[in-house]
């Protein structure tokens, strides 16, 4: 088992080093810092992508309080469950902090407070998935170099200017999540919650994208950054939905496998409800 992980992590990072050293590098644009709204108001610049963070904040609480009281309230049932998740919402929590402190003084130097945070995040839902749908032990013992991968990408990121290590942390999840969601066999229900995550999460990089065209198209009501942070604030909200409801699967069946069954068992109800029927007499 031992001699597995080893070489599953030395092929991770074989692979990583051959990514960089045969892909350019990707410096910080400074583009990115000139955001469609920079409006003030009540002396804080910037107004609306700072307010509209504090969503983070509220629900990365309720989350973290709900961890731990009431005792056992989203029925850990795995080791290390408890440590992935507390700190995933310690993550949350923290994003309303790092992200409002940046968009006060939007630079490279303030943007490490906006990204740290959210890599905590990242690499956290990573372990939960692996603790809950691959191995329970190579999931807990994943939560501390993953959250040490994601702050190493930050760091290069801000010593060497390039990019292409916090763009595998931000976005390797957000491909292999929904799946694993998707294919493999889930421990407990409402795993649809992930891909409701998911899809949010999606919405909000096309709402940043789309941050100048927003804000016309809105009549400078609200740009697409301040609709970001409230969209990718409504990930959390799924996950923490999804944990309050969910209980352990009596049988462990993937999406994938329900789906396909659900597919077949309509297309044999509506053969035969096309199978003329005789009348006697």
């Amino acid at each position: 088992m031992k001699k597995r992980t080893m070489s599953a992590w030395g092929s991770a990072i074989l692979i990583f080093i051959i990514l960089m050293i045969v892909t350019p590098t990707i410096p910080q644009s400074q583009a990115y810092h000139n955001f469609a709204d920079q409006r003030s108001f009540l002396g804080i610049p910037n107004f609306l992508n700072v307010i509209s963070n504090f969503p983070f904040l509220i629900i990365g609480l309720i989350g973290l309080i709900l961890c731990f009281y009431p005792e056992d309230y989203f029925s850990f049932s795995l080791r290390g469950e408890k440590i992935g998740w507390t700190c995933f919402y310690i993550g949350v929590a923290a994003v309303a902090f790092g992200s409002s402190y940046y968009h006060l003084h939007p630079n490279d130097a303030t943007l490490l407070w906006d990204r740290l945070p959210m890599t905590i995040a990242f690499t956290s839902i990573m372990a939960i998935f692996v603790i809950e749908r691959i191995d329970e032990h190579k999931g807990t013992y994943s939560i501390a170099p993953l959250l040490l991968a994601g702050l190493v990408s930050i760091l290069y990121w801000r010593f060497f200017d390039d990019l292409r290590p916090y763009a595998l942390v931000q976005f390797v999840p957000c491909i292999v999540i929904p799946l694993m969601a998707i294919l493999l066999p889930p421990m407990y229900t409402h795993s649809t919650y992930w891909l409701w995550a998911a899809g949010f999460y999606l919405l909000a990089k096309v709402e940043e994208a789309a941050d100048k065209p927003i804000y016309s198209w809105t009549h400078h009501i609200i740009s697409g950054h301040s609709l970001k942070h409230l969209c990718a604030a409504m990930v959390p909200v799924f996950l923490t939905l999804m944990l309050a409801k969910r209980t352990v699967q009596t049988e462990r069946i993937s999406l994938y496998k329900t789906w396909k069954k659900g597919s077949e068992e309509e297309r044999f109800e509506h053969s035969y409800s096309n199978v003329a029927v005789e009348e006697t007499r």
